[in-house]
């Protein structure tokens, strides 16, 4: 049967390296659900793969967007099973890699079908929040679909914005349109999380940034700070050189900063993973494992 493996976990784990090995073991090629990878202009903030892990491996889905494209999860599912049907019948075993909780989720489980929204009501929006902050919008949000207010994370900006959009462009609640039910798929889904003790990830993470900063990360955020507003540049690593950029903050308190957002963001993607009882962990370090583990989840097929 033709199957998906997804090699999952936060950010600095290790997926890289021993997701082109895994890849070279069953002669596929990688399917990246990192959803910054995919901004061409973003490849050393986003720790995208090098030209020779590229000539290694054949990547999908790294460096195909600009950054003023609209994307989202729900494109990324479907650009994923186009790919995977166009792949399968000379690759019955890919690998899919990456950290993107909300892309691996619509890969792997379906995403309801939202609404595209309209860019006039879009830029509305966000001129709102940019003028007046996110009170306002969180109110609209709560008297046009009280259930999702009441679960959202308010401060998460966009996720409250995109609620309100869908309010906004349809006359109906964000939550009218949230089934949460999984979609069945035409694959088998093999999912492998990697894992370190919190001090050891934490250490890489930092070491990471530090590596980042020498590889010229400082000159990629200058060269796309003129783009600085756009939801593609809201991302770890940049914002934070932005802020320096604008005299507001030191470059050693911004680079601290880059580390400690890291950090924050990889305790975000192990609760979101933790709750999926499909994964199975292991350390990056246990290779034969994985694959010994692999190859026995693919005999039951």
């Amino acid at each position: 049967m033709n199957t998906l493996i997804v090699l999952l976990g936060p950010t600095g784990v290790g997926k890289t390296e021993l997701s082109l090995r895994i890849a070279e073991h069953f002669h596929s090629p990688i399917i990246s659900s990192d959803s910054r990878q995919l901004y061409k202009d973003l490849k050393i903030g986003t720790a995208a793969p090098t030209s020779e892990q590229l000539a290694r491996v054949k990547h999908y889905l790294v460096g195909t967007l600009e950054l003023t494209d609209y994307y989202s999860a729900s494109n990324f599912e479907e650009e994923v099973l186009t790919l995977a049907g166009q792949l399968f019948p000379s690759h019955p075993t890919l690998v899919m890699t990456g950290g993107s909780m909300m892309y691996i989720d619509a890969v792997c489980k379906g995403i309801d079908e939202i609404p595209t929204i309209r860019q006039d009501i879009r830029d509305a929006l966000y001129k709102q929040y940019e003028q007046e902050g996110l009170d306002n919008i969180l109110e609209e949000l709560r008297i046009a679909d009280p259930e999702h207010y009441k679960e959202v994370d308010r401060k998460n900006y966009k996720r409250v914005i995109h609620a309100v959009e869908i309010c906004r462009q349809t006359g109906k609640p964000f939550s009218f349109f949230r089934t949460n039910k999984a979609k069945k798929r035409p694959f088998k889904i093999i999912k492998i999380g990697l894992t370190r003790d919190r001090e050891e990830l934490y250490n890489r993470i930092n070491l990471r940034v530090d590596q980042m900063i020498a590889n010229g990360l400082i000159e990629e955020a200058r060269q796309v700070y003129p783009y600085r507003q756009l939801n593609s540049l809201n991302t770890v690593g940049y914002k934070e050189l932005f802020q320096y950029f604008d005299n507001e903050w030191e470059l050693d308190f911004a680079i601290e900063k880059i580390k400690r957002n890291s950090r924050v963001y990889a305790r975000k993607q192990m609760t979101w993973f933790k709750r999926d009882q499909e994964i199975s962990w292991f350390h990056p370090e246990e290779e034969k494992n994985i694959l010994d583990y692999i190859h026995k989840q693919l005999e039951k097929s």
